[in-house]
């Protein structure tokens, strides 16, 4: 299950349609080291993979629409039998070009010699500074050598743009390849959950826990967990990113599992809590039942035509009835919202967009106020929670929190496609 050869040229072909005669350059991700000389298993740039499918380390991607020859060009490691031996084959100069449809294809090691070629005549450079500093040097000095000969050649790049506001958008929307990748993703996230939950008892640790569900994410073909699983006992789940899973579970304990796989590049996201023992004490049902209400409103919000903000307001009021109810919150709601009293038992916000990327590409918003509209191939996460740590804190003129509340923490978290009539929950496999 893979994005054919034929989309990644045609979101080469959409892109290139935005920059009109301006340049773009797409880096690869660098090798990360883990300690000393040993790496982490490779993981490609996803603004990088979106538009080539190409998995190894050190490579460029240019799209030059004006170009007269060669609109998509590519700088790759060269074929080279000794290294291969150590770190694995590579695809190659030939090979990058019969296989990825390159219309040319150097060495890497020719890129400040041939790059200049492709930006002399493109009126912008698109291209986002990151991390790797070298490269940020070398297009900002071929930028500076172009824009000094502007006046003599009267044509070269008079702007360099980030190409995050060119791509994002495209991402944004998946097509039918990368919804079927996502339904792939969260099927194997929620076969882990559902094991997870008939395996947890009182007395084993959590991380016990977490190698039953990443050993299901791999036995099902999937890359292995889209960022570090969360098994989250007791208090514990009032870490929000709490990872170190070490703690024994205890008796009348609730568990927060936040763990999702990625497949084919694509990401899971899913959260639940449950009682260990298989029955809620009374002030962890009340928190929890709060919560399912939050995020089963705030789901019902994810509509085509709707604003963004909209399904985390909802949320937020629901939280904030809840804990009124129960005395936690005191004074006028309107109030607390406005001036998020709230905030110290529910501190983020209910979701972000998923797909290449956990927290995925794209706007939220554009100014102030302007949310993104949602349309028909948003895929997005639904995350309410509320988190009563020990030690919690409450706003200005909210009351103490009693000790027998204090240690809950409750998420429930699914992964929502907007579709053309309103919505589907990809995540529903697992029982909340």
């Amino acid at each position: 299950m893979e994005i054919p050869a034929s989309e990644y040229a045609q979101r080469r072909q959409q892109l290139m349609a935005k920059i009109g005669n301006g340049t773009a350059i797409f880096p690869s991700a660098p090798t990360a080291v883990m300690h000393n000389d040993v790496e982490y298993n490779y993981r490609q740039d996803s603004d990088f993979f979106y538009l080539t499918g190409f998995n190894e380390a050190e490579a460029i991607a240019v799209l030059a629409p004006h170009h007269e020859e060669h609109q998509f060009i590519l700088f790759v490691q060269p074929k080279d039998p000794d290294l291969e031996v150590w770190t694995g084959y590579r695809l190659g100069v030939e090979q990058a070009k019969e296989i990825l449809g390159a219309d040319m294809v150097y060495p890497i090691s020719e890129l400040a010699a041939q790059l200049p070629q492709y930006l002399e005549k493109a009126e912008r450079i698109y291209y986002h500074l990151g991390r790797d500093r070298a490269l940020n040097e070398t297009i900002i000095s071929l930028w500076q050598k172009l824009l000094a000969t502007y006046s003599r050649r009267g044509t070269g790049p008079v702007a360099l743009e980030d190409s995050h506001f060119i791509l994002h958008p495209l991402r944004q929307i998946k097509s039918e390849a990368e919804i079927a990748l996502m339904r792939q993703a969260t099927a194997i996230s929620a076969l882990a959950h559902n094991r997870a939950r008939e395996l947890a008892q009182v007395g084993q640790y959590e991380y016990q826990i977490q190698a039953e569900i990443e050993q299901t994410f791999r036995s099902n073909g999937a890359l292995g967990p889209a960022y570090p699983s969360i098994v989250a006992s007791g208090a514990n789940a009032c870490i929000l990113h709490y990872t170190e899973n070490n703690r024994q579970i205890q008796a009348h304990e609730l568990l927060l599992i936040d763990a999702g796989c990625c497949f084919g590049y694509y990401n899971g996201d899913i959260t639940r809590t449950f009682p260990v023992e298989g029955e809620f004490t009374p002030e962890q049902q009340a928190i929890y039942d709060i919560v399912l209400e939050a995020q089963l409103q705030a789901i019902a919000q994810v509509q085509p035509g709707n604003p963004y903000n909209q399904y985390h307001d909802t949320a937020v009021s629901v939280i904030v009835d809840g804990l009124l109810d129960l005395g936690l919150l005191v004074g006028d709601k309107e109030v607390i919202i406005k001036e998020q009293q709230y905030k110290p038992f529910y501190m983020h916000r209910t979701g972000h967009w998923l797909g290449l990327d956990v927290h995925d590409a794209g706007l939220y918003k554009s100014g102030p106020e302007n949310w993104q509209i949602l349309q028909p191939g948003h895929i997005l996460t639904v995350e309410p929670g509320i988190y009563i740590g020990p030690g919690i804190k409450p706003a200005t003129d909210q009351p103490e929190i009693p000790e027998h509340w204090r240690g809950i923490g409750v998420r429930i978290e699914d992964d929502v496609l907007v579709t053309a009539k309103g919505n589907e929950v990809l995540t529903a496999q697992v029982p909340k």
